[in-house]
């Protein structure tokens, strides 16, 4: 592939929601673009999980050239689940395509998608696909469209026939028609729509030059203005975010599909007239980083597989700069040194090599050593870090265990990787209990990862159920002593300490105090005293959950000059504090959700009885347009893990709702008294 000039590239992000038929189109782009004879969706979802769920899991990257432009498009996974593919996504593009389903209109993933993309400032295009489809309807989508965002939406090509009649489009901006039987030709536009093309012709017009004051007063004026004008100030609009342009189509017939494409290249905004990210320079201080040819290279790490067979297989972003394969990078997050070796341009799993790599580009690179999602690789005359989008905490958890002992090595090398490829899953191994726990943002995610983790590392796993991220706290101050004196035949273990333990508020999480003064513990001890209070929090005394907010102040004790160590401090500070704790009148606390609920009006008070039957604490309630209505609600983590299918039987299936992390509360005591019972079966089951 020959060198491109920066302001002929064009990044793109598919988004939306499942079953909207993301990576259809983009298998529809390749076909259109000539890079491959048919429409195939097994070259897009060519991951076996993929092929047996009939879904996306992960992003997928291609660039090709569309006329003399090059075109990179990340298609996303439409579940809720998987949304940090979804954001690193939009993170890396300049342009945000919205895939909405013409049988369905407007879903959930359609809105948070698209909240995520104005949120990083980010221009958007409605693709309007499956036209073709029993009960697909153009005007109604868009009348959802135009209820659900605040951005001016404005249809710049529509449909010629509808359902199965559907069979191509109309051009509104260029009054063009074309149809799509045994290829694309040009018609003249049908008698039927005549009328309405010249009348939304005229108002995507009048959208097009309020965003402009000169044209506006020409337009005023009376002035005829130029086909190059409009075309120019629906840019400006668009990459400014005043208009999202509509189009339409069916990817699985191609229909429209070259229409988006030239779209894309006339309207769509290039790296350079991106705006800059945020960088935190070595030094601590923060940056904006601008897109440019001329500085540096700096590149952003947004997606990473684990292939079985070559290791490890990265995606990253030229923030700026030129790239050239054998240069050397500085991975300021991993504190490593290291060289790019090949360097590829993404072609789903078949990849096209390269010399050299410049701003604007997604590359390939196999086999980096060390790095993860989130990491920024760059030139060792600007060593910085790129400030990665706010990623949702996973609160879901499953134990996994392997089945086999000689897997032990296995599955912890196995979900490192693992987690090295999606910052929303995590895991960690709890040595008194024996038990890894994995989490993740649900059930769809947890279950995808462990499946990752048995067919690339060929781990088997005996699986938990899902548990809930408890934590414990205390809730009066409380003081406490030990002292740990054991005599062996050589030298003995003395270790004495005194602690006070103190609440503090929710949050603020744990701060040690060394108040030791005339040298009654040598400072040389202090740290393995707070090392081993660190050891105790991960077992709190009420259920064995991690114990958090509050302060620990050591201030006495008394050391043995021969028989002191650090092993014996730290024995004495754990059991101090398992003591302190007794009496410090210890609680459970529960992860509460920040929930928003989106139901028809008619079901609302059902929705808001259940919510309240869940222990939840609704805050509000307000229209969301389209007969719909808004719950917005704290709810307790445990109460929603069954939510969405009693949602969906109160409204017929129309409901749905969103949740993230708020904060952490007071479990009530009846509910804790089950907790424990339930903990206690756990344990006696071990």
């Amino acid at each position: 592939m020959s060198k491109i000039a920066v302001e002929k590239k064009r990044t793109v992000a598919l988004v939306g929601h499942n079953g909207s038929g993301k990576s259809l189109l983009l298998s529809s782009m390749l076909a259109t673009a000539g890079v491959t004879d048919r429409v195939n969706l097994r070259l897009i979802d060519s991951d076996p999980l993929e092929e047996a769920r009939g879904a996306s899991l992960s992003s997928h990257v291609f660039s090709f050239k569309w006329g003399d432009h090059q075109i990179s498009v990340v298609d996303t996974p439409g579940f809720g689940d998987f949304v940090a593919e979804v954001l690193n996504a939009i993170f890396v593009t300049e342009n945000i395509v919205s895939v909405v389903n013409a049988t369905a209109g407007v879903e959930i993933q359609t809105e948070r998608t698209w909240n995520m993309a104005e949120n990083m400032m980010k221009p958007r295009m409605v693709f309007v696909n499956q036209l073709d489809k029993d009960r697909a309807n153009f005007d109604s989508t868009l009348e959802g469209l135009r209820e659900a965002f605040s951005q001016k939406i404005v249809p710049i090509v529509i449909p010629i026939g509808s359902e199965a009649s559907f069979n191509g489009v109309v051009d509104v901006l260029k009054k063009k028609a074309y149809v799509y039987e045994n290829g694309k030709k040009e018609v003249d536009i049908p008698q039927e729509l005549l009328d309405k093309v010249e009348e939304l012709r005229v108002t995507i017009i009048e959208d097009i030059v309020e965003s402009d004051d000169s044209l506006m007063e020409k337009y005023l004026e009376g002035q005829e203005i130029e086909a190059e004008e409009v075309l120019q100030a629906l840019k400006n609009a668009y990459k400014s975010m005043q208009i999202a342009p509509v189009l339409c189509g069916s990817a699985e017939k191609g229909i429209g599909v070259d229409i988006l494409l030239e779209k894309l290249s006339e309207l769509g905004m290039n790296p350079l007239e991106s705006k800059p990210v945020k960088a935190v320079l070595e030094s601590g201080d923060e940056v904006d980083l601008s897109f440019s040819e001329d500085e540096p290279y700096c590149l952003y790490n947004f997606k990473t597989i684990v292939d079985p067979f070559v290791g490890k297989v990265s995606y990253l972003k030229v923030i700026s700069g030129n790239v050239k394969a054998g240069a050397s990078y500085v991975n300021l997050n991993r504190n490593v040194s290291d060289k790019f070796g090949h360097i590829y341009l993404p072609h789903g799993k078949e990849h096209v090599e390269v010399e050299e790599v410049a701003c604007g580009d997604i590359v390939v690179f196999p086999k980096i050593k060390e790095g993860a999602v989130g990491d920024t690789l760059s030139h060792k005359d600007r060593r910085l870090k790129i400030v990665s989008p706010d990623f949702p905490e996973p609160m879901f958890s499953r134990s996994v265990n392997p089945k086999s002992k000689s897997d032990i090595d296995k599955i912890s090398n196995g979900l490192s990787r693992l987690s090295d490829t999606d910052p929303t899953f995590s895991w960690e191994y709890d040595p008194e209990t024996g038990e890894t726990v994995v989490y993740g943002l649900g059930g769809m995610h947890l279950d995808v990862m462990i499946e990752r983790l048995k067919s690339t590392f060929g781990v088997d796993v005996e699986v938990g159920k899902p548990k809930i991220a408890y934590r414990e706290t205390i809730t009066k101050k409380a003081t406490a002593e030990y002292k740990h004196k054991k005599q062996t035949g050589g030298h003995g273990q003395y270790g004495h300490v005194k602690i006070e333990l103190e609440p503090l508020p929710r949050g603020a999480g744990f701060e040690f105090v060394d108040k030791i003064f005339g040298g009654v513990i040598p400072k040389n001890f202090i740290p393995s005293v707070e090392k081993g209070i660190a050891e105790a929090m991960k077992r709190g005394s009420v259920a064995g959950y991690p114990v958090v907010d509050l302060r620990v102040t050591l201030f006495d004790g008394s050391y043995h000059e021969v028989d002191s160590s650090d092993i014996s401090f730290q024995i004495a500070a754990i059991q101090a504090f398992r003591k302190g704790m007794e009496e410090a009148r210890p609680v459970l606390l529960e992860p509460v959700m920040e929930v928003e609920i989106f139901c028809p009006d008619d079901s609302a008070g059902d929705v808001m009885g259940e919510v309240t039957s869940r222990r939840g604490r609704p805050s509000g309630m307000e229209p969301s347009g389209r007969g719909m209505s808004k719950i917005k609600a704290e709810v307790p983590l445990a109460e929603m893990l069954d939510f969405s299918g009693r949602l969906s039987a109160i409204t017929s299936g129309r409901g749905y709702f969103t949740m993230r992390f708020a904060k952490y509360q007071e479990v009530p005591q009846n509910i804790q008294e089950k907790i424990i019972q339930e903990r206690q079966r756990e344990k006696e089951n071990e």
